[in-house]
């Protein structure tokens, strides 16, 4: 991860409430606003910036996103980063995310 803006944090992971919904970490406030001052432009699509992540002792590429409805970036976990790492709805994470 080197050369890129790293932001580290701990936040609950939640559960997107629909049948098989999806698990996501938000963002801090704070880091939300200086990636949307700084790095804004780079939004692509859905406001979707490219991005790596750390939790525990796993590392994958990924993006975040931008949620209009929360005013956050969300983080995605997948289904075999939650079986490694022993995440569940409710867990508090510490997240390394690379921009």
């Amino acid at each position: 991860m080197t050369g890129k803006i790293k932001y580290n944090f701990s936040e609950k992971v939640w559960q997107y409430s629909s049948p098989g919904g999806w698990y996501f970490v938000s963002l801090p406030e704070n880091i939300v606003k200086e990636i949307r001052e700084t790095l804004k432009s780079e939004e692509e699509g859905w406001g979707r910036l490219k991005a790596e992540a750390e939790i525990g002792k796993s590392h994958w590429k990924t993006a975040i996103w931008f949620d209009t409805k929360r005013n956050t970036y969300l983080l995605p976990l997948k289904a075999d980063i939650r079986k490694k790492e022993n995440i569940e709805a409710g867990t508090i994470v510490d997240v390394i995310v690379s921009l």
